[in-house]
């Protein structure tokens, strides 16, 4: 088995709702290393035919066919894409047609719908948490700290960014912030402070290994 496959995520839309099915999919199989490659915005057959150029560039590489994981809403432009040498799971062409006989309905066929089942007042929470933690993190600001649900406080490297991004992206997000290591933050904090710790031999870790990754991101260019 070759342990290396080149995954595809094409969507009309931003992508991102290919790439999360994809992953619940992707994270079944351990021991494959999934390249992935995103790929938004594919609203034409002209488009589908340039990601064919990408899959088929991918497949000789790799020297076994991609997998692709599709969201097209477009018939015409999915139809497109089916000319991939690859496995292509199609996840509208899978699912709405069964859906349309069970509920006796016709689809809309509408691109960037699934945006629209989730109300705009939880959408907008989520919108407003996160770009709090983001005005907030790492103690850039320290203004209306007092509106915080959660503050993280920890070392470098300990996860506090990420932790606090993703519980601002949760269904009921809290106002989290990092502030890296002032515990003078807590101190008008609504709910609690929590503290992130992290052995220092792995933390100095983390930083070499980031640290050698951007110098060679760098040599690239």
């Amino acid at each position: 088995m070759n342990l290396t496959r080149t995954v595809f995520f094409i969507s009309d839309g931003t992508g991102i709702t290919a790439e999360t099915l994809g992953h619940s999919l992707l994270s079944q199989f351990e021991g494959i290393d999934f390249r992935q490659v995103r790929i938004p915005f594919v609203d034409s057959a002209d488009k589908a035919r340039h990601c064919l150029v990408q899959i088929r560039q991918a497949g000789e590489a790799d020297g076994v066919r991609p997998i692709v994981i599709s969201t097209l809403v477009d018939s015409a432009v999915a139809e497109a894409l089916r000319e991939a040498d690859a496995l292509l799971l199609d996840f509208f062409a899978a699912f709405i047609a069964p859906l349309e006989d069970e509920l006796g309905s016709r689809s809309s066929h509408a691109i960037g719908r699934s945006r629209g089942v989730v109300s705009s007042r939880d959408y907008t929470a989520r919108i407003e948490a996160i770009n709090f933690t983001l005005a907030h993190d790492d103690g850039v600001s320290t203004i209306d700290l007092g509106q915080s649900d959660v503050i993280l406080l920890g070392v470098s490297r300990s996860g506090k960014t990420p932790t606090s991004l993703y519980l601002g992206a949760a269904a009921c997000p809290p106002t989290c912030t990092n502030t890296g290591t002032s515990f003078s933050a807590c101190r008008s904090v609504r709910s609690g402070c929590r503290g992130s710790a992290r052995n220092g031999d792995r933390a100095a870790a983390i930083r070499r290994s980031r640290t050698a990754a951007t110098k060679s991101r760098r040599r690239r260019r």
